[in-house]
């Protein structure tokens, strides 16, 4: 911990306050405001909390100028290109890869809860047919807390450990089970001699009466979108996560939150967006009609997959996608498909043209993974459960790190009241 303090001076000459500067691993400093009401009575007023650090963590660090992902200390390029999912997942769990030995035995953890409890299968006849994936998860993941009591003891590491084995297990079950509900197909129960990719696509795709097999280039793909989007810093949906399980909520009730949060479309159900935006402009020869209307900022038409909140340089989960993006039309024979041709159109005036390239509005990771997604034959509408399956494992180690932070506390945040002073309440006679 530094010695060095930053000096709050007050107007109307108040005595000005002093404040640790605290320095991280690398990123900026921040300044500890933890002491600013109990010394000024006053609060700092940040909406979206765009210049707040809510916690210490050790995770995955970003540097959007530089277009810098890394977890936990290792670059997202080295780690798609490396490892599998489940690599990562044991990375973001324990804080390292595994070794041979390692992965062995982090695989077989996971496999071997696959399954879910077959009672569970009554939840789904609740949900009309034509329910969005996305609300089925939400349901099914929170009420994993009622089948798994012998592990709800967060004091407990043993419980925290068997949990977080049982989400990243049942949540691609349970996405895939929502997925063939809303089809009207029958239940596929997992493969644990699959991949965890593999086993996923075999669930979602493959049908009793016919033997399926999974195509690795497309396993591998999807193994690469787990891997990008597994985790992100403090996101919308991981401060959720933080924020439910600050309260000592269960990790099931947590992880169920963290879904509800992602489904928005300014978050997770951005890549749907741009599938929606591919149909709505239709085929090339209009593309320069709607990059038309994306410059005019009174057109009310925003290009969906282009720029980033976080990143002002090029995406670096972008690049990758980008890759596996051609991988997939190539080994699907869709290079001249109508929506990928105006897809790859519109990437292309995206980095070359001035006005973008300005801008810094490159193509973002949800542009490509959609393409890759709908070119795999999943619906747009299972996008952000994928999104959701992916990011599962991120949750639960922002979970963990935060149920171990012995600083802590229930999330409070402060507001700037801005309602009716004080007054009287009439009788309804003198209303």
């Amino acid at each position: 911990m530094s010695d060095r303090k930053a000096n709050l001076i007050l107007p109307n000459g108040e005595a000005s306050i002093d404040f640790p500067i605290h320095s991280g691993t690398i990123g900026p400093d921040a300044v500890d405001i933890r002491a600013l009401l109990g010394k000024t009575g006053k609060v700092t007023y940040d909406p979206g909390f765009l210049s707040t650090a809510s916690c210490r963590s050790a995770i995955t660090y970003i540097d959007g100028d530089e277009g810098v992902l890394l977890y936990r200390g290792y670059p997202i390029e080295q780690l798609a290109k490396n490892c599998d999912f489940l690599e990562v997942c044991h990375l973001l769990l324990n804080g390292e890869l595994p070794n041979s030995e390692e992965k062995t035995r982090f695989d077989s953890k996971v496999m071997r809860h696959t399954m879910v409890h077959d009672q569970i299968n009554n939840f789904f006849r609740g949900f009309r047919r034509d329910a969005h994936p996305m609300a089925i998860l939400v349901g099914t993941v929170g009420a994993l807390s009622a089948f798994y009591h012998d592990s709800l003891d967060l004091d407990n590491p043993s419980h925290r450990e068997i949990s977080q084995f049982r989400l990243i297990a049942k949540i691609p079950t349970l996405a895939a089970m929502a997925y063939k509900y809303s089809v009207g197909q029958p239940f596929v129960y997992p493969d644990n001699e699959l991949s965890y990719s593999a086993n996923f696509m075999r669930m979602l795709f493959s049908v009793p009466a016919e033997e399926y097999k999974v195509n690795d280039t497309l396993a591998r793909a999807l193994d690469r979108i787990f891997i990008l989007h597994a985790d992100h810093e403090q996101n919308a949906s991981t401060s959720t996560v933080r924020l439910a399980g600050s309260s000592g909520a269960n990790p099931f009730a947590c992880i169920a939150a963290g879904i509800a949060c992602l489904w928005g479309p300014a978050h997770g159900g951005a890549n749907e967006a741009c599938l929606d935006m591919l149909e709505e402009i239709g085929d090339v020869s209009r593309v320069g009609e709607y990059i038309k209307k994306a410059k005019d900022k009174n057109s009310g038409f925003r290009l969906m997959g282009f720029g980033h909140r976080v990143y002002k340089n090029y995406d670096p989960r972008a690049k990758l996608m980008r890759e596996t993006c051609h991988e997939v039309l190539g080994e699907l024979g869709l290079e001249n498909d109508r929506l990928f041709k105006l897809a790859m159109e519109l990437e292309r005036i995206a980095l070359e043209d001035d006005y973008f390239v300005e801008k810094k509005l490159y193509p973002n990771v949800d542009f490509y993974s959609g393409i890759v997604q709908r070119a795999m034959g999943i619906p747009t509408n299972m996008f952000t459960c994928i999104f959701a399956l992916a990011r599962t494992v991120g949750w639960i180690a922002q979970w963990n790190e935060m149920i171990s932070d012995s600083e802590q506390k229930i999330g409070r945040p402060r507001q700037l009241y801005v309602g009716e002073g004080l007054r009287d309440v009439k009788s309804i006679q003198q209303r």
